[in-house]
Parts: C-alpha cells; sequence; structure tokens
C-alpha cells in the first residue's frame, strides 16, 4: 500500500511540474525574444541573483551560460549590500529571480542597477510585483500553483525557472553559433573534456610513427613494429601516401617459415581504416571498435599520407572508452 501511495505522489508531482511547464510554454511570447537581444549585446557579464531557492537555481543557470559561451555569474543579494554591488558594471546585464517578486534582499541590486542604467530582466510569475514594476523586461513563470502536496514549498517554479533558464543559454549558444569545439575549451577537465578531445591531441607523431616502403620484406616490417612498440607497421608508396598496414594480427594470420622474405606488399591489409586528426576521440573508439573483428590501433591521415598513428590504449588513457 505504501508503495502503491509513494508511486502515486511521484507521478502527481511529475505530472504538476510538466503542467507548469506546458502553461509557460503557451505564454512564450516576443518578450523572450527582446530578452535575448539584450544579453546578447551584452558587452561586460550576465549577472543572475536570486535568494533561497531562488539563488540555487541562479547558480545553475549562471554555471550553465558561462559554460555554453555567455559570461556570466551569481550575485548573492546579501553579499551584494555589503560591497559585492561592485562587481556589477554598467557593460552588464542582470537577471533578477524572485518566484513572487516581493523578495526584499533583491532591493539594493534594484535601486543600483536603476541608478546607474543597468539592464534588469525580471524572472518572476507576478509582473505587477516590486521586481516586476522595478525592471526592464518580465520574463514570466507560470502561475498555477506548487507541485508540492501541501501547495507551499518551490517544486514547479523552480523547475519552471530552471527550464527557462536552459531556454535562454540554448537560444544564445545558437544565435552565437557556439560549437562542441568552444564548448571543449570551457571543459579541459573530467570526462566531457576527455571525451571532446580530438585524435590529434594524442597521436604519435614525426619518428614515432611506424612505417615503410612498399619495397620493404617482412623483416624490415618486424625490426620497425619492435622498434616502435605500437603492434602495427604502416606501407607508404613513393609519394609518402598509406597504401597498407600490417598488424599483431596479420603476422599470426600469416605465421610461415619464408615470413620474414616475404614483401610487405603481400602481407598487408590494403586500404585499412584511417582517420582525421580533427576527429574526436569518441569517434576514433567508435571505429576502432566496430570494425571487423575490431581493431587497436589506426593511422591519422591528411589526404592520403599518415601524419600520425592512434592505438586503442591512448584513448583509454585520455577517458575514452
Amino acid at each position: 500500500m505504501a508503495d502503491n501511495q509513494d508511486i502515486l505522489v511521484a507521478k502527481q508531482t511529475i505530472d504538476r511540474e510538466i503542467e507548469a511547464l506546458r502553461v509557460m510554454e503557451n505564454e512564450l511570447d516576443d518578450t523572450l525574444t527582446k530578452a535575448l537581444d539584450v544579453l546578447q549585446k551584452t558587452k561586460g557579464r550576465v549577472i543572475i541573483t536570486g535568494m533561497g531557492k531562488s539563488g540555487h537555481i541562479a547558480r545553475k543557470i549562471a554555471a550553465t551560460m558561462a559554460s555554453t559561451g555567455t559570461p556570466s555569474f551569481f550575485l548573492h543579494p546579501g553579499e551584494a549590500s555589503h560591497g559585492d554591488l561592485g562587481m556589477v558594471t554598467t557593460n552588464d546585464t542582470v537577471i533578477a529571480i524572485s518566484n513572487g517578486g516581493e523578495s526584499k534582499e533583491l532591493s539594493d541590486i534594484l535601486v543600483y542597477c536603476r541608478r546607474f542604467s543597468v539592464p534588469i530582466i525580471a524572472i518572476t510569475k507576478n509582473p505587477q510585483s516590486s521586481l516586476g514594476k522595478n525592471c526592464d523586461m518580465v520574463l514570466k513563470l507560470p502561475d498555477n500553483g506548487e507541485a508540492c502536496p501541501l501547495g507551499l514549498a518551490p517544486m514547479s517554479s523552480t523547475t519552471a525557472t530552471l527550464v527557462l533558464g536552459d531556454i535562454l543559454a540554448a537560444d544564445l549558444m545558437v544565435r552565437k553559433g557556439f560549437t562542441a569545439d568552444d564548448f571543449k575549451l570551457r571543459h579541459p577537465g573530467g570526462k566531457l573534456g576527455a571525451i571532446l578531445r580530438h585524435v590529434a591531441d594524442i597521436m604519435h607523431t614525426g619518428d614515432e610513427m611506424p612505417l615503410i616502403g612498399e619495397d620493404a620484406i617482412m623483416q624490415d616490417a618486424l625490426i620497425t613494429m619492435s622498434a616502435k612498440m605500437l603492434g602495427c607497421v604502416g606501407i607508404v608508396n613513393k609519394n609518402g601516401e598509406l597504401i597498407g598496414m600490417i598488424t599483431d594480427g596479420d603476422l599470426r594470420r600469416w605465421m610461415a617459415p619464408n615470413l620474414i622474405e616475404e614483401k610487405v606488399s603481400k602481407v598487408m591489409t590494403k586500404n585499412p581504416r584511417t582517420i582525421r586528426g580533427d576527429a574526436l576521440i569518441a569517434e576514433a573508439v567508435n571505429v576502432m571498435n566496430n570494425t571487423g573483428r575490431g581493431i587497436t590501433n589506426m593511422f591519422v591521415v591528411e589526404g592520403k599520407k599518415p601524419v600520425g598513428v592512434v592505438h586503442i590504449h591512448d584513448c583509454l588513457k585520455a577517458g575514452v572508452s
């Protein structure tokens, strides 16, 4: 019985929050476009502020914007009243969040922004509130109650605010042409940073590449493979173009008493899989894992000429699997 009630409350909470988002969706108008125009033209930073639960959401929105190409930070209303207002410049835009629009802690920020003509975008359900009347424009939150069983704790309103922040960040990304490479620059560490790194960042180049000419014999190939310790050797023609590749697997399949006397052109795998240097490491892993029996290394080429070689172990060390 308890489990059924738990699921019932869970589903009711989800339904109420979805309903709030639908209400907000239906109320979207050209105010959103006007707000985005202001944010896009902001020469300084987008400063996001709010008290209590609104402050927690404001922090997340600021972090999302900062990581997606819009310089932004969170300003605590209490700290603002004790000196941090100095962080706000006339080149900035302030987004002030208050569900009811009557957070007294925001008053000093509002007065300061009005005095120095700093644009204020309000996020509130009440355009007629103190916040709504003292800003440049209002992005309205749905006013259809909270998902809280008592109708008191901020739930639907904070979800709607969070989604509205994501909408602003997503629209600004599209407007600014923000790319995966731009995202990578802001996420050099952790899993995201690893996933967004390029093959060129980890490939072996120059003298580390195991390469021999097409007229060489297998003895030369074995010596090169042993010296470079990458488990493969690339075969190039007179123009320096990659025409084949020999791996440890090829050696096992061709094992014979006279193997070392064979021409590499007879043993090599012709037209091996290659990859671009600007490809993501994740793409290289996908290719190696899904090519026939699976391969452990690939040559990186520009045109048809090898410029590097990448091994599956390099990808794993980079944090991509």
